[in-house]
């Protein structure tokens, strides 16, 4: 098989980031990036490929992509505003002026929070 491992690649064309599986798309994360901020604005997977964690996958590589280019995350998809929750190695990522405006705790992931 050529590439069967889920790959997570920006579109900046289409203002997105987007998970193929088998050369196939699978789903996508949009955003809107300005500046030095990106906010995510909406995550969708194809049922066809749902409950393979590719959501989760997914905003994982855009988080991780964010994170190499320096960029600060505004999560207004609820996607990616639950990964983060759920994942606070990512908190740092928010700006902790806005994240009260996210429902997410305002301390640093670094400060062991609970999930």
């Amino acid at each position: 098989m050529e590439h069967t491992e889920p790959r997570v690649a920006d579109n900046p064309e289409a203002g997105r980031f987007e998970i193929t599986v088998e050369g196939k798309l699978a789903g996508f994360a949009e955003y809107r990036r300005r500046g030095s901020r990106i906010s995510f604005t909406h995550t969708e997977v194809d049922p066809a490929y749902g409950g393979r964690g590719l959501g989760s996958a997914l905003v994982r590589g855009a988080l991780d992509a964010s994170r190499d280019a320096g960029l600060s995350v505004l999560p207004y998809c609820p996607f990616v505003r639950d990964y983060i929750a759920r994942h606070p190695g990512y908190l740092d990522l928010v700006p902790a002026e806005r994240r009260d405006g996210f429902s997410l705790p305002a301390g640093d992931a670094d400060a062991g929070e609970p999930a």
